[in-house]
Order: C-alpha cells, then structure tokens, then sequence
C-alpha cells in the first residue's frame, strides 16, 4: 500500500509541475479506493487485536465482542474486495495498481489470509446476525460517498472531468446511473452472503470452542 502511494506521488512529480500542484488530490483519491481502505482497516485491527491478545494473555477465553463484530465487518470487505477484483477488475490496467507484487498482495493474498482468519483464529466470540446490516452499511456509504465527491474532482491523469475508482461506478462507462445501481445491488447483496459466512463461521467455531471447554 505504501509503495504503491510513494508511485503514484513520484508519477506525479514526474510528468511535471501541473501534476504535482494536483498532488493533494491524487492522494485523496488513493485513499478512497475500497481496496485501501479495506486493508488499511485489516491492518489496524489485527495491531488493535495482538495488542489486546498480549494484555490477556494467552489463557484468556473469547475476545470482547467489539473486536468480534469488527472481524466480522472487516474479514467480510476483505474478501469481497478479492472476489470483485478477481471477477471485474484483473483483466483492466489501473495506474494506481502498476506494481505487480503489491496488487496481488492487497487484492488476493490479504484477502485469503482474512479468510483464512475467519475459518481458523482462536478466540473468536460468536456475532449475532443482525451484526450483517452494520457489515453492509459501511460499503454503502462508501458508494454514496464515492457518486457525490467524483464530479467535484477531476482526474489528474486522464483528464476527465471526475474521478471514479471503479469502472462499474462511473456512469459514463456504465450507460447511466442505472447500470452503476444494478452493480451497487448486486456488490450489496454479494457482501450479505459473504457477511452471513463470516458470521457462520465465527458461530460455528465458537460454539466448537465452547464444547471443548465444558468437556
């Protein structure tokens, strides 16, 4: 994620005052990538989670049910942001994913070891489902945020007028707000299923967790 910043700043000096004086701009759009966000929020949490864990040792029972539910939530944007890459977005260049190894670091490898938290990290306090409408509200506001701010600026490497991460977001490659509505749905839904089986999972070894305790 920081090599990959650090590249986009260096292109940006690179082709000349006018693109660096956008500088400003060209970080804020990085940071606005779903992808970014999702492995910022991932790295946080697991420093937030070994803190936590060294403090109470490893004889402590489940983690408190904040770090369960955020878990949850972020294991869920994890792997849906490696589902949505790998089915929409590999085969199309973007100049802010240029460094092979990096890409594929945020985009598969993240999220199979977030998946593979999910299936098998010791501790883990089963969540409620109704835990799933706070896992989709955040992509949500995520989506708004990203239709309203992208015709207030402009892209500094291609020129247009506004800046969308993705593809399936932008109107103007979309035909209308109606094939961006049909992908936002369709994302929201596949985050639901994706959200309910974190959530199983949690459940399930929880209750596994539980058992071996009583016995």
């Amino acid at each position: 994620m920081t090599v990959q910043l650090v590249r986009t700043i260096e292109d940006a000096h690179s082709r000349g005052p006018v693109f660096a004086s956008h500088i400003p701009t060209i970080v804020v759009n990085f940071f606005s990538y779903f992808t970014i966000e999702s492995n910022l929020a991932a790295a946080i949490l697991f420093v937030v989670a070994a803190v936590w864990a060294w403090r109470h040792g490893h004889g402590a029972a489940q983690e408190p049910a904040w770090i369960s539910t955020l878990f949850a939530c972020v294991s869920t944007y994890m792997i849906t942001t490696g589902l949505v890459y790998n089915v929409l977005l590999r085969p199309i260049e973007n100049p802010d994913t240029r460094i092979g190894w990096a890409n594929e670091l945020l985009h598969v490898i993240c999220p199979l070891f977030l998946l593979l938290d999910a299936l098998v990290a010791p501790h883990r306090r089963p969540v409620p489902w109704k835990v799933i409408p706070a896992i989709v509200s955040y992509p949500l506001v995520w989506a708004v945020y990203t239709l309203i701010r992208a015709n207030y600026v402009s892209d500094p490497v291609t020129g247009t007028a506004w800046w969308y991460p993705y593809p399936f977001l932008d109107p103007n490659l979309q035909g209308g707000f109606g094939g961006v509505v049909f992908y936002i749905v369709a994302i929201a839904i596949g985050i639901c299923v994706v959200g309910a089986g974190v959530i199983w999972a949690f459940r399930r070894r929880g209750a596994a967790e539980r058992m071996a305790a009583a016995e």
